[in-house]
């Protein structure tokens, strides 16, 4: 089969992150096993998800992870003037549909090329691992990876993450973090505002320090100019509390993200917001004894990638891909929770992140073409 024909089937299974992806894993699992390669999955608690993880070459190290990511974000809302589940070919060159790009189009290229992976002489093994819920925070990411550790007797080398990057290596991404955080003030008359303690007033206080920590870093030249703000950033998304104008809230909260470079350590940052937090409840519970702030997760945080470009696998990539020119990103992916498992890893897939969650999605066929020929290039490498 094609690449452009696998994505057809691949697009048709409308698997949103966060809900089952039995029915495209066992159609990817089954599509694997035809091949003569033996599949590996990894379910949830419940058994209604599951992650694929398998080898293809000799039972040796050194070997190359190539991973992606089976679910997508929502249609519904969105203006897409074609069935976002139905792949279409417009005949512009394009193919539209939701995770054409991001990131089905890479796992499309890697089960093309996979009989010429089977047939080859490969002298390293090439893996694949597939992963559910990445789009609600890379939540299975780190249980994949450690299995590439702990299943194989031998050690995998490089992990190449396909999330689409228009074939160019990524080498950095920004870590991402992203909280709640709930303040309990005491309710009562607008008029007694210095009597009570407002829940959106101090909400608004500390906002205001995590905006003023992150323009300290930016003062302190905290840069990596890799980067695109070449800073890390704090952004509050939603801001929720109070009833009435006249009336003193006692509930506020307040939703916000951390992106990080390399540099920065997402644990300090949090660790000084919280000790504002703890100095506030202090002074203000002399008003109120139940004044309370708290931080919880939105979703566990997801690391930075901080790959050298003297790295063997800079170099590696740069020859498969045919793409010389190194890049950063600072979206969330899965690449860092392989780097942190000891694989020296990488962004490189087809298709460019500027579509990805937005209407009308789509992934051009040049770039499928291009996302095979770079796995065929693999194959050779392996090979020598």
């Amino acid at each position: 089969m094609t690449a452009e024909n696998i994505l057809k089937t691949l697009v048709a299974f409308p698997v949103l992150g966060g809900e089952s992806n039995l029915s495209i894993i066992n159609w990817i699992k089954t599509y694997i096993e035809s091949h003569g390669v033996s599949v590996n999955l990894l379910y949830n608690n419940e058994k209604n998800k599951a992650s694929l993880h398998c080898r293809i070459g000799p039972e040796v190290d050194d070997g190359v992870i190539l991973s992606g990511h089976t679910d997508v974000v929502p249609a519904e809302g969105q203006e897409w003037h074609t069935d976002p589940f139905v792949l279409t070919d417009k005949g512009d060159g394009k193919l539209y549909g939701r995770g054409a790009s991001d990131m089905k189009g890479f796992i499309a290229c890697c089960l093309a090329a996979l009989p010429e992976m089977v047939k080859s002489n490969l002298k390293r093994p090439i893996y694949f691992g597939f992963t559910y819920d990445e789009e609600i925070g890379c939540l299975v990411g780190p249980e994949l990876a450690r299995t590439f550790n702990n299943y194989y007797k031998e050690t995998p080398k490089y992990a190449i993450i396909g999330e689409p990057s228009l074939m160019e290596p990524i080498v950095g991404q920004k870590g991402i973090y992203i909280l709640e955080t709930y303040v309990n003030g005491s309710a009562g008359h607008s008029s007694r505002i210095k009597q009570e303690v407002s829940a959106i007033h101090e909400a608004m206080r500390l906002i205001l320090w995590l905006e003023q920590k992150m323009d300290q870093l930016i003062v302190e030249e905290r840069f990596d100019y890799r980067f695109q703000p070449p800073h890390s950033t704090i952004h509050i998304g939603q801001v929720h509390g109070g009833i009435a104008p006249n009336v003193i809230a006692d509930k506020a909260k307040f939703y916000w993200d951390l992106r990080t470079i390399p540099m920065d350590s997402v644990d300090s940052i949090v660790s000084e917001f919280n000790a504002y937090c703890r100095a506030r409840e202090s002074e203000l519970r002399q008003i109120f004894p139940d004044f309370s702030i708290s931080t919880i997760e939105n979703h566990p945080p997801v690391p930075h990638l901080d790959t050298k470009e003297d790295a063997d696998i800079v170099d590696f990539v740069k020859r498969v891909s045919g793409n010389s020119k190194l890049n950063t990103v600072a979206f969330a992916s899965e690449v860092g929770q392989y780097a942190n498992e000891g694989f020296q890893s990488v962004i490189c897939g087809p298709g460019s992140i500027v579509q990805a969650h937005r209407p009308n999605e789509y992934i051009e066929k040049a770039q499928l073409k291009e996302g095979v020929t770079m796995l065929q290039k693999l194959i050779y490498e392996l090979s020598l």
